[in-house]
């Protein structure tokens, strides 16, 4: 397991990637519409992780609606993991409550589900896993 990305939450993309721009530099930039989550994302790369800027398409989206009770700001820490459905499995059996059972499609080509916050400290985990 290793640390994939950090999600963070944002109103406007395009003025928040301005800024994130001036902190991480424009380099390697990767722009990608989720339509099943209703997002757009900004992808920063940072060392081996990245740095996730996510904004919503669509008013029902988890992240208009985070962003709506919470304001922008860290939204998750992603893990990556190699067999999704094996660590779901694993975690449900330990009693995690888990918001996604069964993987869903991901930004950057990758499988992913999510555990519930109360699960570990109030934060949002993603696990995701490389298709193929």
């Amino acid at each position: 397991m290793k640390v994939s990305h950090i999600g963070i939450a944002v109103r406007s993309l395009e003025e928040a990637g301005v800024n994130y721009a001036s902190l991480f530099g424009e380099e390697n930039l990767h722009r990608e519409t989720v339509e099943e989550q209703g997002v757009d994302i900004l992808s920063f790369p940072v060392g081996d992780a990245v740095v996730e800027l996510t904004a919503a398409t669509r008013d029902e989206s988890p992240i208009a609606k985070f962003i709506e009770k919470r304001g922008e700001g860290i939204h998750h820490i992603a893990f990556e993991v190699e067999n999704l459905q094996e660590e779901l499995d694993r975690l449900k059996a330990a009693g995690v409550k888990l918001i996604n059972e069964i993987p869903r499609e991901g930004a950057h080509d990758m499988l992913i589900a999510f555990i519930h916050p109360s699960s570990y400290n109030g934060v949002l985990v993603e696990l995701c896993q490389k298709k193929g």
